[in-house]
């Protein structure tokens, strides 16, 4: 009798698991979440104007927690001082009144794509310049409510966004372009913003920018106050180190090649005029259209750039060479002035000495023949102070000469003649000019690269 009891009370039983089991295989979970939300965010149930509570139900400031995922950074923008990024932006918070019961733990989130059935932050981005949401095909955002209250809000936006830059030591500069969120309405009395926790902000792998290199990024806080309270902000600072291999080989290998060709100027014949005019105002002007280029893809500052001073002396060197040929013409010409002018003198001295003679003889001849000639002897006498003195003198002219130093030496090879005057300029304008030029790089180089570690 015992032993049947027992055997019906396990057949009951078991009838009861498989009845149990049938009905949980047949239960709708999509079914039961349109009840959960009709249930919590129903006609009068939910109000989506008011605030969540603050942490534990209490009254204090609904806490936000933000993150983001860098998807791409489309350009950077120096003559408009802006960049454009695509990033996926999140935001977390708790509202208890959207609690629900998970069904052992079957139900894991509820998810929604209309942002406006529940309460959201206002949060804008405070250096915007444009922006817009991504709906090919389907609006890129959703809504994640889990059981415990929690929401997730998720959405992917293209922004364009302010970034001044200090452009002194272009094109050895880094840049520090913020993106940063506040809340527009609610003071922190209300709101508080905060980073989430463990890896805020997380960048695409393989970032690949054509001018720029991320070199790394801080989050931050940069709450604000005006005249109506105080508002919560976040900030994340980006790092860009400009790429100098780029405009090392657009910009100062070809302004140094153009330097360098127009001292080809000083090795040609001072009488090839239209060979070294040609060369001197084609350099001239081809420095002259790049530096145009280089400042039409630059902001009109108020500052000198490091670029600036680059071009501003590689001009003045391409000028004065020009200038150089202009010094030499000069010489040449006033040189060949003053040689014709000497030997019209000479030519006019000697005429007037041969007419000087022949008017001498025409006197001898019309003397009298008997006149005697008395001649001095070329004896010196003791104790005659005139030759004394010339004696003197040419003891004073045969002493030795002093040692010339090496520059009089080396200048001594061209002539004082003013038809060499112009050659003696080129010579010294072909080492001058590449002196003047490789300290000029010396300094220039040890300067910006200097303050560029400096900077870093």
């Amino acid at each position: 009798m015992g032993t049947g009891h027992y055997f019906w009370a396990i057949f009951y039983f078991t009838s009861l698991c498989s009845a149990s089991l049938a009905n949980n295989a047949k239960i709708n979970f999509r079914e039961k979440e349109k009840k959960v939300l009709d249930q919590i965010l129903g006609a009068g149930k939910y109000d989506a104007r008011i605030r969540p509570s603050g942490i534990n139900g209490t009254d204090g400031p609904a806490i936000v927690r933000i993150n983001l995922f860098v998807r791409s950074i489309m350009t950077i923008s120096d003559i408009k001082m802006e960049y454009s990024v695509q990033l996926t932006f999140r935001e977390q918070w708790t509202d208890e009144r959207l609690k629900f019961d998970d069904i052992q733990g079957r139900l894991k989130y509820l998810t929604l794509t209309e942002a406006n059935r529940v309460w959201m932050p206002d949060l804008f981005f405070s250096n915007e310049k444009e922006g817009h949401f991504h709906n090919i095909i389907m609006p890129n955002v959703y809504i994640r409510i889990f059981p415990n209250g929690s929401v997730l809000y998720s959405i992917r936006i293209s922004l364009t966004l302010a970034c001044p830059m200090n452009l002194k030591l272009y094109p050895l500069d880094r840049q520090i372009c913020s993106l940063r969120m506040a809340s527009y309405g609610w003071t922190t009395n209300d709101l508080v913003f905060l980073w989430k926790e463990g890896d805020p902000v997380q960048v695409v792998k393989n970032l690949h920018l054509p001018r720029f290199t991320l070199e790394k990024f801080l989050t931050d806080y940069c709450n604000s106050k005006t005249n109506t309270g105080e508002y919560s902000c976040l900030k994340v600072d980006l790092l860009f180190k400009r790429e100098f291999s780029y405009y090392l080989i657009q910009i100062y290998i070809p302004c140094c090649m153009l330097v360098i060709v127009s001292w080809v100027s000083f090795w040609l014949d001072q009488g090839a005029v239209p060979a070294r005019v040609s060369l001197g105002v084609t350099t001239l002007l081809t420095m002259a259209t790049q530096t145009s280029g280089i400042n039409a893809s630059l902001p009109p500052v108020s500052y000198t750039k490091a670029i600036d001073v680059w071009t501003g002396v590689c001009l003045t060197f391409v000028f004065g060479a020009l200038l150089e040929f202009a010094l030499v013409n000069y010489a040449s010409r006033s040189g060949l002035n003053k040689a014709n002018m000497h030997k019209e003198n000479m030519k006019k001295k000697r005429r007037d000495l041969e007419q000087a003679s022949l008017d001498a003889a025409s006197d001898l001849l019309d003397t009298d023949s008997n006149a005697t000639f008395a001649m001095k002897p070329l004896v010196r006498h003791p104790g005659d102070p005139l030759a004394l003195e010339k004696l003197r003198q040419c003891e004073v002219h045969m002493q030795p000469p002093k040692r010339p130093s090496c520059c009089k030496t080396w200048l001594s090879k061209f002539p004082t003649r003013q038809c060499s005057r112009s050659k003696r300029i080129d010579v010294i304008s072909r080492i001058t000019f590449p002196l003047v030029f490789a300290l000029f790089n010396l300094v220039y180089w040890s300067t910006y690269l200097f303050r560029e570690e400096e900077d870093e």
